[in-house]
């Protein structure tokens, strides 16, 4: 496995553990609705980028 797919791995676990935490904070200090935008799409395109690798790799 290259190890730009582990450090995008690695990177995608923090993205998402930083979404749950910024869901679970009380409404009144959910403020931030960008940060959590700008979080989710990260998550969402580097889980993307790790699912095309995964897929392409299938040896079939």
């Amino acid at each position: 496995m290259s190890t730009s797919i582990v450090i995008i791995a690695i990177v995608s676990i923090v993205i998402w553990i930083l979404v749950s935490q910024e869901l679970i904070k009380p409404s009144k200090e959910n403020k931030e609705k960008r940060k959590l935008i700008t979080l989710m799409s990260a998550g969402s395109l580097s889980t993307l980028i790790l699912t095309v690798f995964l897929f392409e790799n299938i040896q079939l």
